[in-house]
């Protein structure tokens, strides 16, 4: 029996790593916290640390979190992705680099901003590191562009943890500049083991109307056969092209009806909210997977035909609010806010909302999935005033 080594785990690891019955397969230690809760952290110190617990695999699941498992599989000498190719996934400036050197048709017109407009508007904007959809933004003239956040306190975490796989601390600072894209909204999700990359699956992604906030996520995705390849083929060459190996990644594309698909951006994780859509789907869990890759195991992927429609499904809130009560977490049901502050000071949101839950709905159908996903929402006990 092997030992994993989890770092840094959110409540959703941990569920999802039970859902999957690991631990009757590996002895699965979690070390550190959710970095997203742990504010000036010292990762040389957590790294030493770690050092000396039992390991035969070392994952994790968000990007810093990533990035750390990258520097400790090194250190260690188990498998994992190179930590250059996570830097150069997770700075976007970098990452537009390679995806147009190899994919220019997909890639979109990006430049770094400087204070100026570096192309006539609308343009989108969003951290050259980041996070979900924090401080990204629509430009339409100068004044959207003086709105723009400052710098927060995940640009300095994520240095600290750069600065130990060579990266130079300015790197983490500013916006880049993108060319607005069009169509439906996907995510490939796959791993990659000793150069061989493998597609899971794809999920769509529905904005709530006239906004940039995800309502829900759908898997698998409406899309064709030929498109699906498509895609597939366009991640390999991506993962490739970034120096990605035995590592799980997702790729975001915009699919427009015609045309060549475009790039929003490629991350060397796995994606941990599509793991119960995938694994009610398809009667096997991403994390499953995981491990395996972890290891040095191919996890030969292949689930057949997809049983039924999963539906992920973000609660929001377009307006600031105090939270008197929340729910308790319940199966299928994430809570991201605690009563006694105000939305903007907990959780990650959007330049348009704030996210107070996660549930989970299932159906034959993609109507009958979404359709339970809100009878759900619209019965759940939040108060905010």
């Amino acid at each position: 029996m092997r030992d994993i080594l989890v770092l840094c785990p959110q409540q959703r690891d941990r569920e999802a790593v039970a859902a999957a019955g690991l631990h009757d397969r590996y002895r699965i230690h979690y070390a550190g916290e959710d970095l997203d809760r742990l504010p000036g952290f010292d990762p040389a110190a957590l790294l030493a640390e770690w050092e000396r617990l039992p390991a035969d695999a070392v994952v994790a699941t968000k990007d810093q979190s990533a990035l750390l498992a990258a520097l400790l599989a090194e250190r260690r000498g188990l498998a994992g992705p190179p930590a250059t190719a996570l830097l150069a996934c997770q700075h976007k400036p970098t990452s537009r680099r390679i995806q147009r050197a190899v994919a220019p048709d997909s890639t979109p017109r990006f430049a770094l901003l400087d204070g100026g407009m570096p192309f006539d508007p609308p343009f989108f904007v969003k951290p050259v590191v980041g996070r979900l959809s924090e401080h990204a933004a629509r430009i339409d003239g100068p004044e959207d562009i003086e709105a723009l956040a400052g710098p927060d306190g995940y640009a300095e975490s994520y240095t600290a943890i750069a600065a130990l796989a060579g990266a130079p601390a300015e790197r983490a600072y500013g916006y880049l500049a993108e060319e607005l894209l069009s169509g439906l909204e996907v995510t490939l999700e796959g791993y990659v083991h000793k150069g061989r990359v493998t597609t899971i699956g794809i999920t769509d992604s529905l904005m709530y109307e006239g906004t940039i906030s995800f309502e829900r996520f759908e898997y698998p995705t409406r899309l064709g056969e030929s498109r699906r390849n498509e895609l597939a083929e366009l991640a390999d060459l991506l993962v490739r092209a970034h120096g990605l190996d035995d590592a799980f990644f997702n790729i975001e594309f915009f699919v427009p009806e015609e045309g060549p698909p475009e790039i929003i951006e490629l991350n060397g994780r796995l994606a941990s909210q599509f793991a119960p859509l995938v694994q009610r789907v398809h009667g096997r869990s991403t994390y499953d997977a995981l491990f395996q890759v972890a290891c040095g195991v191919d996890p030969a992927w292949r689930p057949g035909a997809p049983d039924g429609v999963g539906v992920s499904y973000v609660m929001r809130v377009f307006e600031d609010a105090f939270v008197e009560a929340a729910p308790e977490p319940e199966p299928d049901l994430e809570v991201l806010v605690r009563p006694g502050a105000r939305l903007s000071e907990q959780g990650t949101n959007d330049a348009q909302s704030y996210r107070i839950a996660i549930l989970y709905g299932f159906g034959e159908t993609r109507e009958e999935a979404v359709g339970r996903c809100r009878e759900r929402a619209r019965g759940l006990s939040f108060r905010l005033a």
